[in-house]
Order: structure tokens, then C-alpha cells, then sequence
């Protein structure tokens, strides 16, 4: 447990709107359903009350934004720091002129490419494939089925770490491959999208085949925390954990996926060391047998 600093912050803010909770559980904040607590959970209640809570937070706390988890292992020993979750007021999702459409950080990506499909606006299928947020999907570069963040963004809007709005260009992000160069401590709010006219049933039926790909795939129904490595540069990384036997591999209740070896399964009371072990594990064997240094996709935070 770390010390309440919410009465301190509560103090310094006093216009403060939104929820401000001390030794906050993280575990049901991401998909492994691990992890210890933050020092303090902040939800703001928009982006003026986001804007207003960073201006007077103490440069020296560490922030931590979290979507829905998918992509996130929070270690043991939790966050000693400000975990920042987006709430409903960032997932709004509008349909625009110019096949355009404009969706907060917090909405799901899966809606937003469903509002794309039905206002019948081409190019945003991809998003179907991605189980996160659209915050997640500008931090990362976000891709699947054909499809990058980087083909369809046309802004980003952003608070930094001082409490200041700003706008980013397609071009200002630095897009490659599963990364953006805007710094870590930027905090995304909201992206506009622009896709092509498409025909809405032959839309709708891309997206169904994305959905029945993953389901048949990827263990979509377990505390999983998506694709666990990146592809190196040429290679798929699930060939190469394959290939070095890794595929069932087990560190407790901590599993490599049996169906898709890309992807570390929490079955019920794995700890985030055990998942982290594991896939410290397959990078190892993955080197010994290929020469192929892995690097990780998901997220790790906290106190090992």
C-alpha cells in the first residue's frame, strides 16, 4: 500500500472535477486481470478538467495512462505513480463531411470502425481487428489486417505534461511500425480519421471476416494481452516462438497460447511475474534457436 496522497492533491486542485482514488486495484483495469495497485487512479471528468489537473501536478509523478488494458502488464508491486483512465466523456464517436469521423482516446476501436462501416466510410476496417482504444492506437502506431493508424489519421488532439492542449499532424507523430515519437508523456484526447466512400454491406462483411480471422485464430476469449512480441523486420514472431518449442510452454498458470504462440495466456492465478517470466523465457529460447532478439509489444510497468 502507498501513502494517501489524495487530501494533498484534492488541496492543490480545488476545482478539481473528476475522481481522484488512493491505492486504487489495477488488476481489472487490464486484460491479465494482474497487477498491484496505483498510488492514486485519476478519472477526469473532460479534457478542460485533464488540462487543469496536469498544469498543477508535480513534474515528478509518474503517469501512467490506461485504455482498456489490453496491450498493458501492470507488475506486482503496482504503479507508484498517477494512473490516468479516460472515461466516457473521451469515447465519443461523430461522423463528419469528407469521409471523415472524429472519436475520443477512450472509445473502442471496434466502435469506431462499426460508426465507419455504417456512415459507409472505406479504410477503417482494420480498426476491427485491434482490441484497444484509439489512445492506444495513436500511442502505438495501431495495426492489423492490411491496415496502420498512419493510413487513415489525419490529427491527433493531446494534452502534455504541463497542462497544454496541442494538435498533431499525421506527419508531427513519427509514425513506424507499432510506435509513434511523440513523447510518452503526451497525453492523447481525441483523433479525426478520414477514409474513402465504401459501400456499407460490403464494409460490414470485411469486418465480420476480420472477426470470424481472430476468432479462429487468436484466443480472443481469455485474460490475454494480445500480441505479446513485435514482428522482427521480415519474420513473424509466432513462427520463430514456434519454432524455438514454445507453443503450451507453461510458468505456473502463465501459458504460451496453444492456438496462436504470439500470445501469453493468464489462466485464472498467474501473477504479472509469472507472465513476464514466460515471455522472458520464449525470448530466450527464441535466440538461442534463431539469433532473433524478440522485443515486446505489450506494455510493462511498474515495480518488478
Amino acid at each position: 500500500m502507498f501513502a494517501d496522497l489524495t487530501p494533498a492533491l484534492k488541496a492543490q486542485m480545488p476545482d478539481l472535477r473528476g475522481k481522484l482514488e488512493a491505492n486504487a486495484p489495477t488488476a481489472p483495469l487490464s486484460w491479465f486481470r494482474t497487477g498491484g495497485p496505483a498510488k492514486v487512479l485519476f478519472t477526469p471528468a473532460d479534457e478542460d478538467d485533464l488540462a487543469y489537473f496536469l498544469a498543477r501536478l508535480d513534474r515528478a509523478f509518474p503517469i501512467l495512462v490506461v485504455g482498456l488494458g489490453s496491450n498493458l502488464l501492470i507488475r506486482d508491486q503496482g504503479w507508484e505513480g498517477i494512473v490516468i483512465r479516460l472515461g466516457k466523456s473521451f469515447a465519443e464517436i461523430s461522423v463528419e463531411e469528407n469521409h471523415r469521423i472524429r472519436a475520443g482516446a477512450a472509445a473502442p476501436d471496434v466502435k469506431v470502425a462499426r460508426a465507419a462501416a455504417e456512415a459507409g466510410i472505406a479504410g477503417l476496417s482494420f480498426l476491427r481487428g485491434i482490441p484497444g482504444t484509439i489512445g492506444g492506437a495513436l500511442r502505438m502506431n495501431g495495426g492489423a489486417y492490411g491496415g496502420e493508424t498512419k493510413d487513415v489519421l489525419v490529427e491527433a488532439r493531446a494534452i502534455t505534461r504541463s497542462g497544454e492542449k496541442v494538435v498533431y499532424s499525421n506527419a508531427d507523430m513519427g509514425f513506424t511500425y507499432r510506435h509513434s515519437a511523440v513523447p510518452d508523456d503526451v497525453i492523447f484526447t481525441e483523433a479525426l480519421f478520414e477514409g474513402r466512400a465504401g459501400d456499407r454491406d460490403a464494409i460490414l462483411a470485411e469486418m465480420n471476416n476480420i472477426t470470424e480471422a481472430r476468432s479462429s485464430t487468436q484466443p480472443v476469449n481469455t485474460r490475454t494481452g494480445g500480441s505479446t512480441f513485435k514482428n522482427p523486420e521480415g519474420r513473424k514472431a509466432w513462427e520463430l516462438i514456434d519454432a524455438a518449442g514454445c507453443r503450451g510452454l507453461r510458468i505456473g498458470d502463465a501459458q504460451v497460447s496453444e492456438m496462436h504462440c504470439n500470445f501469453l495466456i493468464n489462466h485464472g492465478s498467474a501473477s504479472a511475474a509469472d507472465i513476464e517470466a514466460l515471455g522472458e523465457e520464449v525470448r530466450k529460447r527464441v535466440l538461442a534457436t534463431s539469433g532473433v532478439t524478440l522485443e515486446w509489444e505489450i506494455k510493462r510497468v511498474g515495480r518488478p
